[in-house]
């Protein structure tokens, strides 16, 4: 079978910004969190299809980011490369995995297919934001297999 997309438009990768140290050396404190660290947790997760990252593709931006730190909550809103794409499940749980890997726990993740970005745009939606389907995919050796791969660090 082939590609869904065999020619998407790369995208530069953006320079990544210097994050600056904490100002309190407090290991207990609540540190903030913003819309650049949740984007430089996912802008590298790889295309299950192609050899380029999510930022590459443009599937995410950091301003496809919402984040309310106050109230503990993060939606990030990826746009497929084609609104048929078959992956655009596996995408959105790549993207829950790592922000569940990578942020406190008290965050409530939410994700979400860009409006009018994909045909079945309410079901993809409604899988990844099921804890039990997302539960039940995970227990999915190849499909947990395929979310690894994806998260698994490029040196580039």
């Amino acid at each position: 079978m082939g590609l869904i997309n065999a020619n998407p438009v790369i995208h530069e990768k953006k320079e990544r910004r210097v994050r600056q140290a904490p100002e309190t050396t407090d290991e207990n404190a609540v540190e903030p969190i913003d819309q650049l660290e949740i984007f430089d947790h996912i802008r590298d997760i790889k295309d299950p299809e192609h050899p380029y990252s999510l930022e590459q593709l443009n599937v995410v931006t950091e301003d496809s980011i919402e984040l309310n730190d106050e109230r503990n909550y993060v939606r990030v809103t990826f746009t497929p490369t084609v609104e048929h794409c078959s992956m655009a499940t596996v995408i959105g749980l790549c993207i829950r995995v790592k922000l569940i890997r990578s942020l406190p726990p008290r965050y409530k993740v939410d994700i979400r297919v860009a409006p009018g970005s994909h045909s079945t745009e309410a079901a993809v939606n409604k899988q990844l934001n099921d804890k039990e389907r997302v539960a039940a995919a995970l227990e999915n050796p190849n499909l947990l297999d395929m979310v690894e791969e994806c998260l698994s660090p490029t040196f580039d």
